[in-house]
């Protein structure tokens, strides 16, 4: 039995728990700021209110304090927002805090002084001192994971010893991992499919966004190469297989239908989607200044009009 601490309470993070606590160990889950979470949390059926469910009785909600990391953990779960990252890393980094860390996050952070776009991997070694990360990707809808259904996953890490000990500790019969070294290549993938989902989901029949999944297959290779990760990691589980998922019916996809019907994005985050978080939006914002001035269009032609689509608030 492992002691694993999941920061962050909400759909991801706490269906995550379920694994974990399914390979008997000692699970913790805290949330840091969303009163919605913590209140679910801290009710005696852990009614959670997005995967609406309640999670098992094993699993223990502390509130989130300092107080908390002074308990010994073999591992600690980051499933946090992007936004997120920067306080538990501060955090960590100011408790001197060298357990094992996987992230869940998915993202990409701009750093503005460097002009550079980094992994939330790089951010946690680069900003906070970070020293042991590995991350998990792949197709994996948090409800579904929570209804236990079949799920493969990927854990990256640049010591696949690491990454091979985390997959023993949470992996079961319906939770199935595989590993890389390529930790680059899979947090670009498991990122930048959020954008190319929006993309497919704008054609608004199936020859069109079949078309444009082969296309966003090409520049999402184009872009890990870009990036020095492994253009054959495009085709696993964080590249096409993410990819899929979002597209077949994320809120991702949902936004681009949105636009390909001739909405304009803040006009369609309004009128449909007012309480939904679309991922992709975010990132484009996120990159955008990076990606529209350091790489030539013509080798990403479809990001390139989707991000400036998006900050220029134009229709498609």
């Amino acid at each position: 039995m492992k002691k694993i601490l999941i920061i962050g309470g909400g759909a991801m993070g706490s269906a995550f728990s379920i694994p974990c606590l399914e390979n008997k160990n000692q699970v913790i889950i805290t949330e840091p700021y969303n009163k919605t979470f913590i209140k679910n949390l801290a009710s005696k059926n852990k009614f959670h209110s997005s995967l609406k469910i309640g999670l098992p009785n094993k699993l223990k909600f502390k509130r989130y304090s300092k107080n908390i990391f002074k308990n010994k953990f073999d591992l600690i779960v980051i499933a946090l927002s992007l936004a997120g990252v920067d306080f538990i890393g501060k955090e960590l980094k100011d408790l001197k805090i060298k357990t094992p860390l996987l992230v869940l996050t998915k993202g990409l952070k701009y750093d503005k002084k460097k002009n550079k776009l980094l992994t939330i991997s790089h951010l946690l070694k680069k900003n906070y001192n970070a020293s042991n990360v590995s991350v998990l990707k792949g197709p994996c809808l948090a409800k579904e994971l929570a209804k236990k259904n079949k799920t493969s996953v990927v854990i990256a890490s640049n010591n696949i010893r690491i990454a091979k000990w985390i997959g023993n500790l949470i992996s079961t019969k319906y939770y199935l991992t595989e590993y890389s070294k390529d930790i680059i290549g899979v947090e670009i993938c498991s990122a930048i499919k959020n954008i190319y989902a929006m993309i497919i989901g704008s054609g608004q029949n199936l020859n069109t966004s079949s078309g444009l999944f082969q296309k966003s297959m090409i520049e999402m290779k184009y872009l890990v190469k870009y990036f020095k990760g492994d253009e054959a990691t495009v085709l696993g589980l964080s590249g096409i297989g993410d990819l899929y998922v979002s597209a077949a019916g994320g809120r991702n996809s949902k936004m681009g239908d949105y636009l390909g019907k001739g909405f304009t994005f803040s006009y369609a985050k309004k009128k449909f989607m007012p309480k939904d978080t679309v991922e992709g939006e975010q990132l484009a914002r996120e990159i955008a200044p990076y990606i529209l001035k350091k790489i030539n269009k013509k080798k990403i032609p479809l990001m390139y009009h989707l991000l400036k689509t998006i900050i220029h608030n134009k229709k498609i």
